[in-house]
């Protein structure tokens, strides 16, 4: 019998601690505007002309199924160049899972740009529970959403 396994995205460090030795379930791509509340801020990662990662800080706001943000002219060119991007929510207590967000983006307007998300996945450093995860890493990363992380 499989073990069901159980996630709590949460504030609150007594509430983390007393799931630290526990892994995620997966939660569909329509649930993340529930799972992107406990988080305040999140990384965009897009990619440069040379090919290098472009890291920035934004505040995503949900407007209907798609993330809206704020950016300056660098990430809305890599935006109109590549628009695979991921969106990076860090962990709000200590030892937590980061929100990964994979998402189709296009630029909107002269300083922002919109994301529809494609899959997600909650994930931490491997060590947090030494049972691993459905996926086969090291760690109890799982795939949020129907096509994963």
């Amino acid at each position: 019998m499989e073990r069901r396994r159980h996630y709590v995205l949460t504030s609150d460090v007594a509430d983390a601690n007393a799931y630290a030795g526990t892994v995620s379930i997966p939660v569909a791509v329509e649930d993340l505007i529930s799972a992107t509340g406990e988080y305040g801020w999140a990384y965009l990662l897009t990619v440069r002309d040379d090919l290098r990662p472009h890291i920035v800080a934004v505040a995503p706001a949900w407007d209907g199924g798609e993330l809206t943000m704020r950016v300056g002219r660098g990430t809305a060119h890599n935006v109109a160049e590549r628009s695979a991007v991921t969106l990076c929510y860090p962990p709000v207590v200590d030892g937590g899972h980061s929100l990964i967000v994979d998402a189709d983006a296009a630029v909107d307007g002269d300083a922002g740009v919109r994301l529809v998300p494609t899959g997600a996945v909650l994930h931490r450093p491997a060590g947090n529970s030494g049972i691993g995860s459905s996926t086969g890493c090291e760690s109890d990363c799982e795939p949020v959403g129907p096509s994963g992380g």
